[in-house]
């Protein structure tokens, strides 16, 4: 077979060749471009704080709201703070300090409301009238700048004498009312020790 007739041979291939190449070509032009992940939609934080803490001042300048944590993280994609072992102290001039901890927390997207989780523990430092009283639950919410907490889980009150399960509680933080909301009941030990 001389070059001659190979190409004979090939010649009527050659333009059907032609039109495969120019429709793979035109295939690859119209399909649509792969997606490239959207950042916005992972959460993933942009800000990363460790040991830190922030102090909320009275009219008179005096520190009223104190919260630190070992971690804190912001994810912009939700707009959310969460805390890594957070530490709350609410200070009052006429009551005794509370101080809330508890394994975790996330702060609204403005910051005025606060959700803690996990091991929550309550303590209201004892006064001259008052024993020292402490509070755990699994669930705290607290608003600071309306001094409400509030939860709808179980609690258990405990001071020197007496112990008291209910579930839901309502406090303000600012007159230290407490609201027990259902299901309460109550021990009385006359000598703790």
């Amino acid at each position: 077979m001389t070059l001659s007739s190979r190409v004979r041979y090939w010649l009527p291939l050659l333009p059907l060749l032609g039109l495969l190449g120019a429709t793979y070509w035109l295939d690859q032009q119209v399909q649509p471009v792969p997606a490239k992940p959207d950042a916005s939609k992972r959460h993933d934080p942009d800000a990363i704080m460790e040991n830190f803490s922030a102090t909320k001042m009275n009219i008179l300048g005096v520190p009223s709201f104190v919260m630190a944590a070992k971690k804190m993280l912001h994810y912009p994609d939700d707009d959310s703070t969460t805390l890594d072992d957070p530490h709350i102290d609410m200070f009052s001039a006429e009551n005794p300090t509370v101080h809330v901890v508890a394994k975790t927390g996330t702060v609204s997207s403005n910051g005025d409301e606060i959700f803690l989780h996990d091991k929550v523990e309550v303590i209201r430092d004892a006064s001259a009238r008052q024993d020292e009283l402490t509070l755990h639950t699994e669930y705290l919410h607290i608003i600071p700048d309306k001094n409400l907490t509030d939860t709808d889980r179980a609690v258990t009150l405990a001071d020197a004498h007496s112990t008291i399960h209910a579930i839901g509680l309502e406090m303000n933080s600012q007159t230290r009312i407490l609201k027990l909301l259902s299901q309460v009941t109550s021990e009385y030990v006359q000598n703790r020790h």
